[in-house]
């Protein structure tokens, strides 16, 4: 799946050579390997060209010849260390003379070059080292026994150490520290040394080993330890482990599965007792060796046999599901950001695991190996990259780790993109040419994938996520044109494509394989200008060309049933294909709510215009970024008509998407501001007899004018039209006038002619409203106007806005006296005409009481004499 490291060996014994390695410590560009005779080698470690070939290995030095060569420090940043077990006795130095370092422009050759030996520096096999870094200190474990010596010289300091006669293993670490009583910063460095049920712990502060040695007794043999963090140290056991504090003495037994510890009813993962456990007590009581690691971000890993734990450095156990190892490995490690397993020296196999998916992404086979060496991790990057080494008894190997922008590529390029995503999260971004649009890349693949696997859902809920925010164009591809439109819709493939395609089905996420195989994700996902409607398509003769991107997904079938995919039968598929659609639409609604949201923050949909950039939250050109499916460099005013464009496909895909799945939706998109395109809405929602929503449409869009035209065309038959029953009569129309500003004075009197044809009394309503439209329309137009279809109409606007509205105009009094004149000279003596007598006199009497806007002679010439005789 990965190369996540590979093996470069850098030490070799010759046959001649009848030593072994026993124990290495690689630091800087040193490495010093312990020998089961008790000498110490010290190695330069060359940087080979990155075109050079593997060269032949270091051969073993002359044992005769001697040298002074000395150890330099180590050049790199304080940190945290662990080690594994070992003795010490007093040493000797017999070397052969360091090799000349290259000329300039000489090629190097050979990866390693031997600078050094102490022949004896032990009179047994050195079982472990690790060095004390301050204090320019080399630890080591003998014979059963730890020993301190010069890091330079290799000349000893204390060999062995008191009280550490039957040591089993130690460990160091080295921190940073705030000293409690001054509150200065100091450099701590702690030797943790087993030694049965005891556990010793020395300290230096700077560079001065304290002569107080703290003893911890627990209650069986201490079989590994492992620094958790700067004062805390898990102990591996036979029952289970405890972490300590080496400054409180407190002891916690750390609560697991199994043979971890203590779990109720001691069961394993699987819920039962381990056979392999119960093998393992059956073969003279042998019991796995308790294996521990330090992680990244505090955490550790507990293993034993093939049950493990991920705690905190407190102790307490995390979350997480058990590592699906085969067998129980011989050891575990961390190397940033990698899981470490290395499988029993007749395998030889190096396992690298994710820790976050704990799936297998690498084997490496390594023949004979038997042990892990890691350098000291630390706080800053200084290691991370830098990989690790393999040791057998004949051999040693450097895992120089590839680069991380490779890495990902390289799983994406083989569709393990949830391993990438995970991958991504864990690297810092400073290891990572551009991570936050790696990461974009490889989620907006995957929701692709998810899409194609018909999770339409998840699919669209990544599309939408935070640090994801999919541009619209390249969501939309995935539908089809009944949905995206032509601009973006995707057209049908061949079929051999897509029989290629879904022979090519995932098991995305399945379990690993029994012969210790990660799983294969799906193919890799397509490009983002490729769509993704050719993974949908089915086996069909004739499909609707709207919905084709849609369609029945296979499961990845067997050989045997490949050839009956392409006999389905094709009302089965065509239905099939309608419910995917819609499944897919639906989902489609949150993500186009949440890009139209997006859009807002950036531009005004009232007005189209750009927002201000100071009241925007956030990076502003990350948010055109997400919205723009190219982010050239362009002004504010090509910005903001690609904004306008992205706003437009938007709306009118979100409208379409309504119309889809539901219709009903469709106009509560119109009451807002929005960029549906007006051509498509109307040619939709025209087929679909939706004139009802057309109306709010072109209201909201201010196409006035198409929508009274349209009132009309239904309103004013004198029967209702089947297509828009609810349109039929002036109602419709009288409310649509009456929402319309003065200044649309024209379109106003053109459309309420009908309206007042049809029904007075309703048409009236547009003049004579309690609203603020009404009472400021152009009061002379109106007049001229309603005069003109009736004076009656014009008489009763004109007492409206003069006893109503207060209106004290002169010609509007004398007008109206002048209209009840007329009207009574051209009716009949009778009770209206009495009525309309008595109207005209209170309004003579009022008038003249109160403002006297009229003209007395005047509307006294016009009034007939009967008139004034019966009257006044």
């Amino acid at each position: 799946m990965l190369s996540a490291f590979t093996a470069r060996p850098i030490i070799e014994l010759k046959p001649r050579d009848k030593s072994k390695i026993e124990s290495i410590l690689a630091h800087g560009d040193r490495v010093l390997v312990g020998l089961n005779t008790g000498a110490l080698r010290i190695y330069r470690l060359n940087e080979l060209p990155p075109t050079t070939t593997t060269p032949t290995l270091t051969e073993t030095p002359n044992k005769t010849a001697n040298g002074d060569s000395t150890l330099p420090s180590e050049d790199s940043t304080l940190s945290h260390t662990s080690g594994t077990a070992s003795t010490a006795t007093t040493a000797s130095r017999d070397a052969k003379p360091p090799p000349a370092a290259p000329a300039p422009g000489e090629p190097i050759t050979k990866p390693t070059d031997l600078l050094r030996e102490v022949e004896r520096f032990s009179t047994r096999p050195i079982e472990q080292l690790a060095m004390i870094k301050e204090a320019n200190t080399l630890v080591s474990m003998s014979n059963y026994a730890i020993s301190l010596h010069d890091l330079q010289t290799f000349e000893p300091i204390e060999a062995p150490l008191a009280r550490t006669r039957n040591a089993t293993t130690f460990a160091v670490t080295s921190n940073i520290l705030k000293d409690p009583m001054t509150g200065i910063n100091e450099i701590i460095s702690r030797l943790a040394v087993a030694v049965k049920r005891r556990l010793l712990l020395w300290s230096w502060h700077e560079s001065e080993l304290s002569p107080d040695v703290t003893e911890i007794v627990l209650s069986e043999a201490i079989r590994t330890i492992t620094w958790a963090n700067a004062t805390k140290v898990v102990c591996g056991m036979n029952s289970g482990y405890v972490i300590v504090d080496v400054e409180t003495s407190n002891v916690e037994e750390i609560v697991g599965p199994g043979s971890i510890g203590g779990v109720a009813g001691g069961q394993t993962r699987f819920g039962a007792v381990s056979a392999a456990g119960m093998g393992y007590m059956g073969l003279g009581g042998f019991m796995p060796r308790p294996l521990s690691a330090k992680l990244a971000e505090g955490e550790l890993l507990l293993a034993k046999d093939i049950n493990t734990l991920f705690i905190n450095d407190s102790g307490k156990a995390i979350e997480k599901r058990q590592i699906p190892w085969q067998t129980a490995p011989d050891g575990i490690g961390y190397s940033y950001p990698y899981i470490l397993a290395l499988q029993h020296p007749t395998k030889g196999n190096l396992e690298v695991r994710n820790p976050d998916t704990l799936s297998l992404l690498q084997t490496v086979s390594l023949p004979n190996a038997s042990a892990l060496h890691f350098p000291p991790p630390t706080l800053s990057l200084a290691h991370r990259g830098k990989g690790f080494h393999v040791l057998s008894d004949r051999a040693i190997w450097k895992m120089d780790a590839t680069d991380y922008d490779s890495q990902i590529e390289e799983l994406v390029d083989g569709g393990h993109l949830d391993e990438a995503i995970s991958i991504l999260a864990m690297l810092e971004d400073a290891l990572l040419k551009n991570k936050t649009e790696t990461m974009r890349e490889i989620k907006m693949r995957k929701a692709e994938l998810l899409f194609r696997q018909k999770k339409y859902r998840e699919s669209m809920d990544l599309f939408n996520e935070d640090d994801v925010n999919a541009p619209p164009e390249r969501v939309l591809r995935l539908f089809p044109k009944i949905i995206s439109g032509d601009a973006l819709g995707i057209e049908e493939v061949k079929e051999e494509d897509t029989d290629h395609e879904e022979a090519n089905g995932s098991a995305n996420g399945a379990a690993e394989a029994p012969g210790g195989n990660a799983p294969a994700e799906t193919s890799t996902s397509p490009r983002p200008t490729g769509g993704f409607a050719k993974y949908l398509m089915g086996h069909r003769k004739a499909q609707n060309p709207e919905t084709a991107s849609i369609a029945s997904v296979k499961r990845a079938p067997d050989a045997d049933d490949a050839a009956s995919i392409h006999k389905g039968k094709p009302n089965d598929d065509n239905a099939q294909e309608e419910k995917d659609l819609m499944a897919a639409v639906l989902e489609l609604n949150s993500y186009l709510a949440g890009a139209r949201a997006r859009l807002q923050r950036v531009i005004d949909p009232a007005t189209g215009k750009l927002k201000p950039r100071k009241s925007q939250s956030g990076s502003t050109e990350e948010a055109f970024k997400s919205l723009l499916a190219s982010s050239r460099q362009a002004g504010d005013d090509q910005l903001e008509k690609d904004l306008q464009e992205t706003f437009k496909l938007v709306d009118t895909t979100l409208f379409r998407a309504f119309m889809y799945s539901r219709p009903t939706l469709a106009s509560s998109l119109f009451r807002i501001p929005n960029f549906c395109d007006p051509d498509v809405v109307n040619d939709r929602l025209v087929a679909h007899n939706r004139f009802n929503e057309l109306v709010d449409f072109f209201y909201g869009k201010k196409l006035h004018r198409q929508a009274l035209e349209l009132l009309r065309k239904f309103g004013s038959p004198d029967e209702p039209n089947e297509a828009a029953p609810n349109l039929f009569g002036p109602q419709r129309t009288v409310m649509y006038l009456q929402g319309l500003p003065p200044d649309m004075i024209d379109v106003i009197l053109e459309f309420s002619e009908w309206t007042l044809k049809k029904d007075a009394k309703l048409g009236m309503e547009v003049f004579l409203a309690d609203s603020e439209n009404a009472e400021t329309l152009p009061r002379d137009r109106v007049v001229e106007y309603l005069g003109r279809i009736d004076t009656g109409l014009e008489i009763e606007y004109l007492e409206h806005i003069i006893t109503e509205l207060n209106d004290m105009t002169p010609d509007f009094h004398n007008r109206l006296v002048e209209l009840f004149i007329k009207r009574l000279k051209d009716m009949e003596q009778s009770e209206e005409w009495d009525r309309l007598m008595g109207r005209l006199l209170r309004f003579l009497n009022e008038s003249w009481e109160g403002s006297r806007q009229y003209r007395l002679g005047g509307a006294f010439d016009l009034i007939p004499k009967s008139g004034m005789s019966d009257g006044l």
